[in-house]
């Protein structure tokens, strides 16, 4: 096994003493300016890199970041929407040379122990935090602990000043985000502007009964959704009886059973959202094992667009968003604030629903 450049190395190399290599690669004087490039210059010949953890125990910054993701493992092998996020977040890091540090856990006990751990280790020098909770106990242990965060898909819309737009800061840099604690910025998405365009494609078409497949319950963006698809039919009108939620771990198997047990109602729904692309195609495979067409006797909408959703036969109608774009301005943020930057709010772009073969009038005796 190859064995890593030491400062001896490079003392010896360079023709130096290991004194003036330790000046030379911590900027500190007491070395030429001539001495100080050669002593670089072989440095990187010899790819030598600075220890991490003893980085750390002086002070310096790990050169890495943490992601803690609290959810059943068997969830996420399917579900395209993480994938694309730690694309776009590593895409950013990548560029600074940054290091990305994951980790999946059973709860959220267990995410506040890995903080916890990796501040006392100074592991990172901060952490992105996803699924933020409607009883969320981590923005006030990260501010406890002067770990620098970004929470992902926090309440949204954000509040927007003057001039600003879809994926403009909702604050200006002279004014911390009033919802953004100490080092703790947030990274929105405008759930309830994407349920308006779900509810309005739906009812256009003449549908009035709804069902919304959702995810976890307690999850922060979970509950808002439920809460914007009763507001929505609520503005057009609905009968509240006819359009309701149920929620699951996400999963094929739940997103399966819940299409199951709504289908089978004596007044079953003529349309379902569901709250990603993998239930969405588990809910298809059920109508068609009931022989109920898709979308001739049940129309099917699933919240985030994938090739998942494309390759279905009948491609399924959703919504379109940029999720790596979602992570990197998660990335962005994170970086900002490790440089010295305030915490702040931001919006990603808002979603875009894209109708296709999947959603059709609802049948005729309806």
């Amino acid at each position: 096994m190859a064995r890593r450049p030491t400062i001896k190395d490079i003392a010896r190399q360079a023709g130096v003493s290991e004194s003036a290599v330790s000046f030379a690669l911590n900027n500190r004087p007491g070395v030429s300016q001539d001495t100080r490039a050669r002593i670089r210059r072989v440095a990187e010949e010899l790819g030598w890199q600075p220890n991490s953890a003893a980085r750390a125990l002086s002070g310096e910054q790990s050169g890495a970041v943490g992601l803690v993701l609290a959810r059943p493992a068997h969830t996420l092998g399917v579900e395209s929407f993480f994938l694309q996020l730690v694309s776009g977040i590593q895409e950013v890091l990548a560029a600074g040379r940054i290091a990305l540090l994951f980790q999946v856990v059973e709860d959220l006990d267990a995410e506040c122990a890995v903080y916890r751990r990796w501040w006392a280790e100074r592991r990172v020098d901060g952490v992105v935090v996803v699924d933020p909770r409607t009883d969320d106990p981590r923005p006030a242990l990260l501010e406890q602990l002067a770990l620098p965060a970004v929470t992902v898909g926090e309440t949204g819309p954000a509040s927007a000043s003057p001039g600003s737009g879809s994926g403009s800061d909702s604050a200006s840099p002279d004014s911390a985000a009033p919802a953004a604690p100490a080092a703790l910025s947030a990274v929105r998405a405008d759930d309830a502007g994407a349920m308006a365009q779900v509810l309005d494609h739906l009812h256009g078409l003449g549908h009035r009964r709804i069902a919304h497949v959702a995810g976890m319950p307690g999850l922060a963006h979970t509950e808002r959704r439920i809460t914007s698809l009763r507001a929505e039919a609520r503005r057009l009108g609905l009968d509240p009886g006819q359009v309701r939620s149920v929620t699951t771990d996400y999963s094929d198997a739940e997103g399966a059973e819940a299409t199951r047990r709504i289908l089978a109602e004596p007044e079953p729904p003529t349309a379902i959202v569901y709250d990603n692309d993998v239930m969405a195609v588990a809910g298809v495979a059920v109508a068609s094992e009931l022989d109920i067409p898709v979308p001739g006797g049940l129309s099917v909408v699933a919240w985030d667009d994938s090739a998942l959703c494309r390759v279905t036969r009948p491609r399924l109608t959703a919504l379109v968003r940029d999720t790596a774009g979602f992570g990197r301005l998660a990335a962005e943020e994170l970086l900002a604030l490790l440089a010295g930057g305030r915490p702040r709010s931001r919006e990603s772009e808002l979603p875009r629903l894209e109708p296709r073969e999947s959603t059709a009038p609802p049948p005729a005796a309806y």
